[in-house]
């Protein structure tokens, strides 16, 4: 294996665990990482990114980001909505300062802004299960 294929690899990875916390951790953002590895690990693992596109809980939007080259509407809806979820769960049971609160608040309304108008949105989505 080469040195750039094995550097693919090792940042792919750790794209992809960020992208995990990123489905935890208010504010994070999950999809473009997911979208990094989903690239790296094209360019330098068929058996990683065959791994990743048929995961069943993020293959699907990864290929159809692909595929689309956006979201549709139902996909960001339910973006948007389980991150205000995990936002207001933390605020109101796991954060207490005040202004820890406030800058979670301001990150997910940033998130919200960037997935509602700055991420393209597909309206003839090739994948209708999404």
């Amino acid at each position: 294996m080469n040195i750039i294929k094995l550097l693919f690899i090792i940042l792919g990875t750790l794209s992809l665990c960020i992208g995990i916390i990123g489905i935890v951790v208010p504010g994070l953002p999950t999809t473009p990482f997911l979208l990094i590895t989903a690239g790296l690990y094209i360019k330098s693992s068929d058996t990683l990114y065959q791994k990743l596109i048929t995961n069943r809980f993020v293959g699907s939007y990864i290929l159809e980001f692909q595929a689309n080259k956006g979201m549709t509407i139902k996909t960001k809806l339910y973006a948007i909505g389980a991150m205000w979820v995990i936002i207001t769960v933390s605020c109101i049971f796991f954060i207490t300062p005040f202004s820890i609160k406030l800058i979670v608040l301001i990150v997910g309304l940033i998130g919200t802004i960037v997935m509602g108008f700055l991420v393209p949105t597909v309206y003839n989505s090739n994948r209708s299960n999404l």
